[in-house]
């Protein structure tokens, strides 16, 4: 597997929780996934969380964590990441919210986020406004809420910059693997095309989907493009964005310019980026992915049990860019032997 910037981060063997209510909970996921590496909590008031040792300050700790959950509040947060950064950390997840989001409530958001990235430095982090990720190949949770994921051996990665509609798709009952779940938030130093490129390199995961509010790094939207033709694995994209009410809402939500809808297609399909409007259809194109691989064509075939469902499957290929191929001869003395003469 190529090695990212991003592999400590996404991939831990030590964490180090910041915080209190939410850096707890962090710790509480990690235990029911079953994560078999080491956890250090970091208050300065606490002895311990949930049986484990809490230290006092970041300098405390036995060595530079691969990861780390910051849940504290956001001026805190750019000291936590300068200090992390300076003591070599794999990387961190910027739980706080205030910041490029939050400009027509807050006159230093921008410049606190801007702050923020140059604290990091070279230190990957995905935020802030954000919940984090959860590894369900490895058990490994920067998340600080409940989620419907397990423990699994291969499936798809979604990366969305919506903490909340990530959450939403981890409960889906679809039967659909989920290895990653990513989120970005305001992608202030980390896009989800870069999270994504990391991920594409993990032998384990077989598709990726992103939920995303604005294009906001082409060059690495067009990496991972490129990556994805390499490895053979399909990128799915849900670009929200078609109406003047979501171009605003992902404004105060992630600070994302989410720009025309006709340009956005335009790049996807000049990328080979497929495209869905809904998350139902995220997740059962991601599925059909995972299942089958990249689709070599638009030929299709559909049973059903009765000529009614067959006329609405029919019906619903009109105006897609699928098609119902006509069966060969060759193939037709075969069929009438395995269905029988009353099936059409």
């Amino acid at each position: 597997m190529t090695s990212s910037p991003l592999d400590r981060l996404l991939r831990p063997q030590t964490i180090a929780v910041f915080g209190g209510r939410e850096a707890r909970r962090v710790v509480e996921q990690c235990d029911r996934m079953g994560f078999s590496g080491e956890i250090w909590p970091v208050h300065p008031k606490l002895d311990e969380v949930l049986g484990r040792r809490c230290y006092r300050s970041l300098s405390d700790l036995p060595a530079a964590p691969d990861a780390a959950f910051i849940g504290v509040n956001r001026t805190l947060t750019v000291d936590v990441v300068r200090g992390l950064s300076r003591a070599g950390a794999g990387g961190a997840v910027c739980y706080a919210s205030g910041f490029s989001e939050a400009t027509a409530e807050l006159a230093d958001g921008a410049e606190l986020q801007q702050a923020l990235v140059e604290a990091a430095g070279d230190m990957p982090i995905l935020g802030p406004n954000c919940y984090g990720l959860i590894n369900g190949l490895d058990g490994a949770l920067l998340w600080p809420d409940q989620h419907g994921m397990q423990r699994i051996e291969r499936g798809v990665a979604i990366l969305t910059q919506s903490s909340n509609i990530a959450l939403n798709l981890t409960m889906q009952t679809r039967g659909l693997p989920i290895a990653y779940v990513v989120t970005a938030g305001n992608q202030a130093q980390t896009s989800l095309a870069d999270v994504a490129c990391a991920l594409m390199e993990d032998p384990r995961v077989t598709a990726v989907g992103l939920h995303v509010e604005g294009f906001g790094d082409l060059a690495a939207l067009e990496r991972l493009a490129t990556i994805a033709r390499r490895s053979k694995k399909p990128v799915v994209v849900l670009k929200v964005g078609r109406s003047e009410q979501a171009k605003h809402a992902a404004v105060s939500h992630t600070a994302s310019l989410a720009g025309s809808d006709a340009v956005a297609d335009a790049v996807l399909a000049r990328l080979g980026l497929g495209r869905v409007q809904t998350l139902p259809a995220l997740l059962e194109t991601l599925k059909l992915l995972h299942i089958a691989g990249p689709l070599a064509n638009h030929s299709i075939s559909s049973m059903s049990c009765s000529g009614g469902e067959a006329s609405l499957m029919a019906d619903a290929a009109v105006g897609r860019k699928v098609e119902f191929p006509v069966l060969q001869p060759p193939l037709l003395p075969r069929l009438r032997r395995v269905l029988g003469e009353m099936v059409a």
